[in-house]
């Protein structure tokens, strides 16, 4: 089990990490990006889901799959796809102080559009939590769990790996933050998917995990 108390830099997936999949605001996202591949393809709604599984599992996002295949306006998918009320999604006092007491700095490192993740951690109450916020078009549309993509993200917040760690959600998207040197806290189950030695940590809930963090000697 790897030891958290000395992290100096704390990066959180956002979608389903920093808050409850239960929430509930993925799936109205999915909802949109569905309709976006049947009118851009021209497939059947159950096609189009069958297309977007593999695209996320061949390239990370749908959009990552949708323009190697098909020529798209990615500005417009992420309008389009991100543009989802946010009634569902709770503020959460409780996490921002939590992440508040966490040493060091704290960023967010998400495959959504950067509007949209401003947004959500404003409805959370969390925006102010965070020292930088690196979204899909940071990475010039390059997402996780692509190497490059964290690299960037390294790059730009300029910050060692081996004193980092990084919650997710997804259990492929902590490979790379692994073999860069960063300690991962998988964030709930892994959405049914394998969960392999790359992962230091399980939480069910990023909130409880966060409270129950001690930092006696932890780096300033």
């Amino acid at each position: 089990m790897t030891d958290l108390s000395r992290t100096a830099v704390w990066v959180f997936d956002m979608d389903d990490t920093l808050y409850p999949r239960e929430q509930g605001l993925m799936a109205l996202v999915q909802g949109r990006i569905n309709a976006y591949v049947v009118e851009a393809v021209g497939l059947a709604p159950e096609e189009a889901k069958v297309l977007q599984r593999q695209f996320l599992d061949e390239h990370g996002t749908t959009l990552a799959g949708l323009m190697a295949n098909y020529t798209i306006n990615p500005e417009d998918f992420l309008e389009v796809v991100h543009d989802v009320p946010l009634d569902g999604v709770e503020p959460n006092p409780r996490l921002a102080e939590q992440l508040m007491r966490l040493p060091g700095r704290r960023f967010v490192f998400t495959n959504g559009a950067r509007g949209y993740a401003h947004r959500v951690l404003e409805r959370i109450g969390i925006a102010a939590c965070f020292d930088g916020v690196f979204a899909i078009e940071d990475g010039d549309l390059t997402p996780k769990p692509a190497p490059s993509a964290y690299r960037r993200m390294i790059n730009r917040f300029d910050f060692e790996p081996r004193q980092a760690v990084m919650f997710e959600d997804t259990p492929r998207n902590l490979e790379a933050a692994k073999a860069l040197g960063m300690a991962t806290v998988l964030i709930g189950d892994g959405h049914g998917k394998p969960i392999g030695d790359h992962v230091d940590h399980i939480a069910p809930d990023l909130l409880d995990f966060l409270t129950d963090l001690t930092f006696k000697d932890a780096a300033a």
